[in-house]
């Protein structure tokens, strides 16, 4: 179920004053755990160090990420192939 369009997007407070203030920069990335804030135009351009639930992965904004949530970049499972294939040798003895 969607947001509510009264009520607006959902950016964390904290994110949006970090970003008024000038941080997140290549140097300086704004470092949060706030996964489910949506990203507003005022954000293109910043970095991001987002957590996954194991480690901060870093995140450039562009324009065409504008409206997704911060989580949506960053995935919190990692794939290592479907198994390893082993390769058998049949017995007839």
């Amino acid at each position: 179920m969607s947001r509510s369009s009264k009520k607006g997007p959902f950016v964390d407070t904290n994110l949006s004053k970090k970003v008024e203030k000038g941080m997140g920069n290549k140097e300086n990335p704004i470092k949060t755990w706030a996964r489910s804030s949506q990203l507003p135009p005022e954000f293109v351009g910043k970095y991001f160090q987002v957590y996954n639930g194991h480690v901060f992965l870093d995140v450039f904004v562009t324009e065409d990420m504008v409206g997704h949530r911060l989580g949506e970049f960053v995935p919190t499972r990692t794939f290592r192939g479907h198994g390893e294939v082993v390769k058998r040798t049949l017995d007839k003895t």
